[in-house]
């Protein structure tokens, strides 16, 4: 089992090199890169940053709540902040899977981090209500307000929210250094 991950390991790190050696240039994706790393830095010091993705991210998440409304009350709380999170993840798969794509999985994964970081600063959220809200209803809801107190873990909101930044700044961490890593690799063609 371990010597067919090993295998699969190395048979993507041997196609993102060969992606990277194929001579593509490093300038504009390098661009991008240092955007999504000062984008990353602002998340990790302000909760409320909005990153460039932050209007499509608010989009994505209440075409969530659509989408999942037909599976009742907590899967249409839910599903604001699953979507948000669903979509970059799978943007991300799609262009290495079928654009095979290396820095655009890494700007995807960005994404995901930036998306979770949302969802964080939501979540802790829950117990002041202070964040402004959306709603097409007119009816202003707090979806993790709602989700937290149903499962009893209203008080638990911060530490939730703790645990959800952390796995975006290791999402956010990985993504960069792939990326940088990539781009050097271009670099040195």
């Amino acid at each position: 089992m371990l010597t067919r991950l090993r295998s699969f390991i190395h048979a993507l790190y041997e196609d993102a090199v060969d992606y990277a050696e194929e001579g593509r240039s490093p300038w504009a994706r390098g661009a991008l890169a240092l955007y999504l790393a000062y984008a990353g830095v602002r998340h990790l010091a302000d909760p409320l940053y909005r990153s460039w993705f932050a209007g499509l991210t608010l989009g994505l998440h209440e075409l969530g709540h659509i989408v999942f409304a037909p599976f009742g009350r907590t899967w249409m709380l839910l599903g604001g902040s699953l979507m948000q999170l669903i979509v970059p993840a799978v943007v991300a798969v799609y262009l290495l899977v079928r654009q095979r794509d290396w820095f655009g999985i890494w700007v995807g994964q960005a994404w995901l981090a930036f998306s979770a970081w949302e969802v964080a600063t939501y979540v802790e959220d829950a117990n002041k209500e202070r964040l402004p809200l959306v709603s097409f209803s007119g009816r202003y809801e707090h979806d993790w307000s709602m989700l937290l107190t149903d499962w009893r873990l209203l008080n638990s909101c911060d530490t939730i929210a703790t645990v959800i930044r952390v796995g975006a700044f290791l999402t956010w961490a990985t993504a960069m250094v792939a990326a940088w890593l990539l781009l050097y690799r271009m670099a040195q063609r």
